[in-house]
């Protein structure tokens, strides 16, 4: 290997790693747009993580999407989608706080809702969204009258902590997958939409 290009690689390596973590942070989306879409969540276990990622998908793919745990500056978005997953009827405390705080900024973005649920794997019908979404996100919010959905989710033990893998597993509730990407898709375009048209 010639000595230029060694020490070219090392100090862009050694520049790489003193950047500062903002600046680093990895924002997922795969089409450029300037329609300026952004999809809020937040997850346990990954679902609703894959759901958001799968929401912007069905939009072509034009929206960022962010987990509430990064503190994502919105305020260059304008439209907002955000889902969170559900344990006792309501989201994380990060996704609480963070939609209190930002309720100002908030408020003349926020496009739809999505929660993910495991509803003890039965189906989910107008209750859950009048108790997850009504009841909850938009409570929070205090912006209501847009597209919502709330999607079934799915238990991996392996990622819940062990307290809750525990009374999960008292339940004699099995490992179960009910997240469907095509549903995720399908309120993806339904929420494209409503903006397009």
């Amino acid at each position: 290997m010639k000595k230029r290009t060694f020490v070219k690689g090392l100090l862009l390596s050694a520049g790489a790693l003193l950047l500062p973590k903002k600046a680093r942070a990895l924002e997922y989306y795969p089409n450029k747009s300037d329609k300026k879409w952004a999809v809020l969540y937040a997850t346990w276990c990954g679902s609703t993580r894959d759901a958001g990622v799968w929401i912007s998908e069905g939009m072509d793919g034009i929206a960022n999407v962010f987990d509430v745990r990064e503190n994502p500056d919105l305020s260059k978005y304008d439209h907002i989608v955000i889902g969170g997953a559900i344990r006792s009827n309501v989201t994380s405390q990060e996704l609480q706080d963070y939609l209190k705080k930002n309720k100002d900024m908030l408020k003349n973005k926020i496009r739809g809702y999505f929660a993910v649920c495991g509803n003890m794997m039965r189906p989910v019908g107008p209750e859950q969204t009048k108790l997850f979404i009504d009841n909850h996100l938009v409570q929070l919010t205090g912006v209501g009258n847009v597209p919502s959905k709330v999607f079934l989710g799915r238990i991996t033990y392996g990622l819940m902590e062990p307290d809750v893998r525990k009374q999960m597993e008292g339940f004699k509730m099995p490992e179960y997958d009910n997240l469907k990407r095509s549903e995720c898709m399908e309120f993806g375009k339904e929420l494209l939409k409503t903006v397009s048209s």
